[in-house]
């Protein structure tokens, strides 16, 4: 089986490649944005840049699955960042589509959000594969504007389109908020979270890849969307604590009224950061099991250590 994977040197990118590398049966091609962009693996490497007019036939030639990890993540501002957000994750992803349709691809795996569905559940509610989407930025849009073209495609080309949303992903090597709560523990910050009583769904990179890797072959995916996540939720409060056991460093964890924390962060002009940590984001993944006969491969304790012993690595 010959497997593309876009977005190769990301976060999951490298993760993914490591995983299929392992797979003796897998001839895999990685594309990346920059030439310079390592990727951990032995095989063929294209320098490609996820546009509406970028040309893949030469990446595409004789490949049977497309695993489409490249995005555009990044918070922007700016008038124009709905509009940079659409042009890479919706135009990009169809152009991308189209072109593996062509080629005779067989099956196209999206690597999609849970933020499709919003940002945030009641509590005791979890969302699911067949909740109505409810996106509330415009990389949460341009992730449903993408999941709607690539179903459409499939039912007119006959390529297989597998979705998979998952939530927050953490592992080594992680950025943004994941590696903002290392550092803060790392360093003894106290942190205003002891009263925070939330829980939110969360998946291990190791878990992630996987999934995509079951996705990639498994007969009863094709045309479906599923949901990803751990095998359980947590608390901010708990997590911070499970962080600093991982760190070997006791998390001062403060019991500030949640009210009184999201206030002084509103101020600070940090009310969605503040509303990540404090809401309650729970995801339903009965379906993911039932269907594929998958789950997590490694416990969030086990993936919280490797992911410290990085953190703990790149700084010395």
């Amino acid at each position: 089986m010959k497997v593309l994977v876009t977005g190769a040197s990301g976060f999951i990118g490298r993760a993914l490649c490591d995983r299929l590398s392992e797979a003796g049966d897998v001839d895999l091609v990685a594309t990346v944005r920059n030439s310079t962009d390592p990727v951990p693996l032995n095989g063929s490497i294209k320098t490609k840049e996820l546009a509406p007019d970028t040309h893949w036939e030469d990446a595409l030639d004789s490949v049977d699955v497309v695993v489409h990890a490249a995005a555009r993540v990044h918070v922007m501002s700016g008038a124009d960042s709905t509009h940079d957000y659409r042009r890479i994750n919706v135009e990009g992803t169809l152009n991308l589509a189209r072109q593996a349709a062509n080629c005779g691809v067989k099956r196209f795996v999206f690597l999609s959000s849970a933020k499709v569905l919003g940002d945030n559940t009641p509590p005791g509610r979890a969302f699911n594969a067949n909740d109505p989407p409810a996106p509330t930025d415009a990389y949460a849009t341009s992730k449903y504007e993408a999941e709607i073209e690539l179903a459409k495609l499939a039912e007119r080309q006959g390529m297989e389109v597998v979705t998979i949303r998952p939530p927050l992903v953490y592992g080594p090597g992680v950025k943004a908020n994941f590696l903002a709560l290392l550092r803060w523990v790392h360093k003894g910050y106290p942190l205003p979270f002891a009263g925070v009583r939330n829980l939110r769904s969360l998946i291990a990179l190791q878990n992630l890849v996987d999934l995509i890797g079951v996705c990639c072959t498994h007969p009863a995916a094709a045309n479906e969307t599923f949901m990803a996540a751990d095998r359980e939720d947590v608390s901010t409060a708990e997590l911070v604590t499970r962080i600093g056991v991982a760190l070997h460093k006791p998390a001062r964890v403060l019991p500030v009224p949640p009210t009184l924390v999201l206030a002084c962060a509103t101020l600070a002009g940090k009310r969605d950061q503040a509303n990540r940590l404090l809401g309650n984001l729970q995801i339903e993944t009965r379906k993911t099991r039932e269907l594929l006969g998958w789950a997590p491969v490694v416990s969030m304790e086990q993936q919280l250590e490797w992911t410290a012993r990085q953190f703990l690595d790149d700084m010395q």
